[in-house]
């Protein structure tokens, strides 16, 4: 019989928190490291997705789904989601390492009064604020920054171009967050990436690559850029495409019939094959399809 697991994780080395792992009310597979808390939440689909909440003071077995409110993600199976919180438990702890101090700031940033700032060295501070956040680097450390990435005044906001001072400073981030930072640089600057390590994104290892080789590979092809389940035809999508996926004044649209078992949309969009899906003329489900539109 398996103990039950505790309320709170037991403290590990050097004060920082364990690990523990648990079932909660409703079954869910759980996990806490500090005040995090996690859990894979089943969805659609037979498809599971890890959850987590932040301080939750009843023991694990008296959680629920209903506790937990952010979503980071589809996981494969029970090991992926241990495999995720002993990842997050590691970040935890070298994170604690690093020191990072926190202090008040009333900052003047992009993106308006920082509400609070994170020092993570001399000249290389973080601040959030109501809406957003993001880096401020001092001009010293800003020219260390590749020209390719540097930004003027040395803000990098908080969703993408934090990874250019990770990648610039890469010893005052955990492992975890230089991992992050390294699929970001090169899912959005392939070419800096390249340029900075001296090396070939091969197709799969950069999202903006993959998009631009798409849209040229498929620049006169009929890219889908709206479609419903049509209930004119049954088993079939109607599709609006335009040559390249072009949209805009003066763009060409036609409207295709696709099998609803064959329309998957994909990372960059559904190609239409003319040859095998027709061109469609008929009573649309789209509201307000003008008739003199192209078919």
């Amino acid at each position: 019989m398996n103990a039950p697991s505790p309320a709170r994780p037991q403290t590990g080395n050097h004060g920082f928190p364990g690990v523990s792992f648990g079932r909660s009310a409703d079954g869910m597979p759980v996990a806490l490291v500090g005040d995090t808390a996690f859990a894979m939440a089943m969805a659609r689909d037979d498809r599971h997705y890890l959850v987590t909440a932040w301080r939750l003071t009843r023991p694990m077995a008296e959680w629920t789904r209903s506790d937990f409110y952010g979503h980071s993600g589809e996981l494969a199976d029970e090991a992926a989601f241990r495999a995720r919180v002993l990842e997050n438990a590691e970040h935890q702890r070298e994170r604690k390492m690093l020191g990072r101090v926190e202090e008040c700031s009333r900052a003047h940033t992009p993106w308006g009064t920082s509400q609070g700032a994170t020092i993570y060295a001399e000249g290389v501070t973080s601040h959030s604020t109501a809406g957003h956040g993001g880096f401020k680097l001092s001009a010293e450390r800003n020219r260390k920054v590749h020209r390719m990435l540097r930004s003027a005044g040395g803000w990098y906001e908080e969703d993408a171009e934090w990874a250019i001072v990770a990648i610039t400073f890469p010893h005052l981030f955990t492992a975890f967050e230089r991992r992050c930072a390294e699929r970001t640089i090169k899912d959005s600057w392939p070419d800096a990436w390249e340029a900075i390590f001296g090396t070939i994104l091969l197709p799969g290892e950069s999202y903006e690559k993959d998009r631009r080789a798409f849209e040229a590979a498929h620049a006169h092809d009929w890219i889908v850029i709206s479609a419903i389940t049509s209930k004119q035809v049954a088993g079939f999508v109607e599709v609006v495409a335009t040559p390249g996926g072009k949209r805009g004044d003066g763009t060409e649209e036609r409207r295709f019939l696709v099998p609803s078992d064959e329309y998957r949309v994909g990372l960059f969009g559904f190609v239409v094959d003319p040859a095998r899906h027709h061109v469609y003329g008929g009573e649309s489900d789209f509201i307000g399809w003008q008739p003199g539109r192209a078919a």
